[in-house]
This record gives structure tokens, sequence and C-alpha cells, in this order.
């Protein structure tokens, strides 16, 4: 069915015409970025069961053009829809019609990925979809080494991913394999395919200690474009790690299960304990992205099929507060021009739309109850710990509890406490940007009031 093509072409399509609109006009690129990306999410769920295939590769091994959602990507596949759609509708930036255009081509490059049920294909969306956010860093982020950093990090991990992807053509016969059973790949080359795809997958995450890149690209992007890295980008090393590695090379995902944890309760703490003292407010956000990703990688690398459902919450539930974050920070930085903890204050008294946005936001990265945060991780601990797994659920409970530690404090340095004189006055959340942020907020509580929908996944 040429539906998906045309969900993955769409985005792309729309982003190319913006650039030959003979003006800049901000309201009309926001408008039509919006309306291409709030399309494209109903395209996804009018095309859920749909497949289409074209073979275009018959040697060393075959290959095709094949794209269809498994249930693990549809699921993304609408977070990144809705994600780009409210991101969009606040944007912001000079050079609006530039940055809309480079929105909506993240959009279908990482919209080829989730849907791509063949690897080669897989592979090649893989780096297509580092270059937007590449070239983004390079025209609107605060330093020009920082998109360099994350072109090498991720161009290596792409690097990696596609030879990997070759070895298994070569070995298997075919790439065409993503979301269908077959017999794990066994042999001499297994390993090393199971490494390039571990490195690949755990960069774009990422973990410790291969994260360096993403606090300064997190910090260093503008608000609309970092809410939609932070909330599906990271998760295609995820999806990676369920969709390719779990199903494909299950011997080695075992067998490498405790050092996968190692790493993940390193991320846990590290990014928990380094967001608590971080000044800068995208930074805390960063580094408790960090932490909650690692906690994501136990669940996954215990194998307990309730861990890993508890992973496919967490993935949806992180995706939504993290946007949500990143989007009503923005905002504040944007009226106050500041973003730093030292500077602000006392911002609720006047603006409580804002407060009760980033409130809720934050509660969910918390783990309140009622909310999809807090799902994700009880499931997970659940599972991890029948998996026979204690001391990472000993980790994880530390880092929550220093996870409340820093996002009560994120709220409370800007909303809270005594108002800052030398700020300026400004209004608070307009209708356009509360329109925007609800649907995020909005899902975060029907996911945490039921959870149904991912948990029978």
């Amino acid at each position: 069915m040429a539906l998906v093509p045309l969900t993955i072409a769409l985005p792309l399509v729309i982003g190319a015409l913006l650039y030959l609109l003979p003006r800049e006009d901000k309201v009309l690129s926001r408008a039509i970025g919006a309306i291409a990306a709030a399309a494209t999410f109903a395209m996804l769920i009018a095309g859920r069961d749909a497949q289409w295939s074209v073979r275009w590769l018959a040697r060393p091994f075959t290959a095709a053009f094949h794209f269809g959602a498994t249930p693990v990507g549809f699921w993304i596949a609408l977070l990144l829809a809705l994600c780009t759609a409210c991101a969009i509708a606040t944007t912001r930036v000079a050079r609006t019609r530039d940055f809309v255009a480079l929105l909506l081509l993240l959009e279908g490059t990482m919209l080829g990925l989730f849907l791509a049920r063949d690897l080669l294909v897989f592979a090649l969306f893989w780096d297509l979809m580092l270059l937007p956010v590449f070239f983004g860093l390079l025209s609107w982020g605060e330093h020009p080494a920082t998109a360099w950093r994350y072109f090498i990090y991720n161009f290596a991990g792409g690097l990696t991913l596609l030879l990997a992807t070759a070895a298994f053509g070569v070995i298997y016969g075919s790439t065409d394999v993503i979301g269908r059973a077959g017999a794990p790949l066994v042999g001499s080359w297994a390993p090393w395919i199971f490494a390039g795809f571990a490195f690949a997958f755990l960069v774009k995450t990422p973990i410790w200690p291969l994260h360096t890149w993403m606090p300064p690209t997190y910090s260093g992007l503008p608000p609309p474009m970092v809410a939609v890295v932070s909330a599906v980008q990271s998760k295609a090393g995820l999806y990676g790690l369920l969709a390719i590695a779990l199903p494909l090379l299950p011997n080695y995902v075992h067998q490498y299960a405790v050092p996968l944890m190692v790493l993940g309760a390193i991320s846990l703490i590290y990014g928990a304990v380094v967001a608590l003292v971080q000044n800068d407010a995208k930074r805390v956000v960063a580094y408790s992205s960090l932490s909650h990703l690692g906690l994501i990688v136990i669940a996954i690398a215990s194998l307990n099929p309730l861990a890993i459902k508890g992973a496919l919450v967490y993935i949806i539930a992180h995706g939504l507060f993290s946007a949500a974050l990143f989007m009503v920070l923005g905002y504040v930085e944007e009226r106050e021009e500041t973003r730093s903890l030292l500077r602000l204050g006392g911002l609720g008294w006047k603006n409580p739309r804002l407060a009760g946005a980033l409130c809720i936001a934050a509660l969910a990265a918390l783990g309140l109850p009622g909310l999809a945060g807090f799902v994700g991780e009880l499931v997970i601990l659940i599972g991890v710990y029948q998996a026979g797994y204690t001391w990472p659920v000993v980790v994880a409970l530390i880092a929550i509890i220093i996870a409340s530690a820093y996002m009560i404090r994120l709220y409370q340095d800007v909303m809270n406490g005594p108002e800052v004189e030398d700020l300026p006055v400004r209004t608070d959340l307009t209708w356009v940007e509360g329109l925007a942020v609800s649907p995020l907020l909005f899902a975060l509580v029907a996911l945490g009031v039921d959870p149904a929908p991912l948990l029978r996944l």
C-alpha cells in the first residue's frame, strides 16, 4: 500500500518546497510545517497495518525498500509526528522558514528509520537523520564545535551500523528482516555484527561513556529542535536494541546483559547526580535524559518480558515529558532572556499557565503516580526484579530519589521564590503556546491513567 511511503515523503517534500518560498513568512512557514506534521500523524494512524516493498538489490544479498510499522515503531513514529507538530507551532527563531524546513526534513528521515523493515534501509536513514541536526547546530547552535562533535560521534556509530548490516546481509542472504520471525544469527561473525550494532545504538541513545556529544547538543540547539531530538532521535538507539539486536542476536544480548546493565546503571546515577548540580536549565533536562535512558537500557538488557513492556511505556513517556520540558523552558528563556537557574525566580506568581505546564512535565519526569513516567518506571523495576537482578533496582531507586530532587529544584528555581527585579516582565503562556504543549501534557496524563495500549504490545 502506497500510503506508507507517502507518509515518509510528505514531510520531506514539504520541507524541500519550503525553501522555494520567495520570501520568509514566519506565520506561513509555521502553519505549513505544523499542518504537514499533523497530516503525517493522521496518515500514520490510517496506515498502521500497511506495508510497501520494492526490491532494489539482488547481489551480494537481497535488499528492499520495505516500509511498514512494527508495533514499537508505530508508537515512536506517532510520538515523532506529535512532537514535530507541537514544536513547529511555536517556532520563533531567525530564518524561520529554513528552520521549519529543517525540522520537517528531520521528521521525514526519522520516519524512514522507524518505519523501515529492511536493515540496509534502516542504516541509510540512520545516517541521513544526523544531517538536519548537524546543520541545525551549525546555523542556530551556540558553538560550531558542538556540531562537529555531534557529527563525528554519530557518523562513527552510523558507519559501524552500516558495516555490521553489510556483514549481516552477506551471511544471512537478506537484510529484509526487521519485524520478521526467523532463526537468530550465529557463527564466527555474529559477535562482531552484534558489536557493530551495539556501538551504534548506544552512541545514539546515548549511554555513558558515549554520551559526551549529548549535553552540548541539547543545550546548543533551539528549543523546538531539541524537543524533537530529545524526544525521538534518542529513541532510535533503543528501537535498534528492541527491533534488531534482541530478535536477531538474542544470544549475545543475553551474554552481555550484565555489562549493558552496568553501563545503564552508571548512566542512571551519573546523569542524575550531574543534573542535580547544573545551573543551566536545559542541561538539567539533558543530564536527566541520560539518567532516564539508562533505566530503559537496563530494562531491555534484563530480557524480562514485563521489564521490556515497561521500557516501551517509558520510551513514550520520556519522549513526551522531555519534549514538554524543553518547550516550556524555551518559552521561559525567550521571555526572560536567560536559562540560568541563578538568575531566574518567581515567574510562577505572574505566569500561572507557564508554571502549570512546567509543573506537570517535571512531575512526570520525577515519576509521580498518575502520570506516564510512573507507570514505566514501576513496571521496569518489577520486571527487572523478577528477572533476578536486585542491584539494578536499588541503583534505579536511588536515581529516582535524586530525580525528585533535581526536578523540584528546577521548578523551584524557575517558578517559586522571590521575583528577580532585573528580569523583564513578560506575558504568560499564550494560547498558541498552550495549544502546542497541551497535547504532550494530556498524553502524559492519559497514558498514566490508562497505559493499556502500550502494555498490550
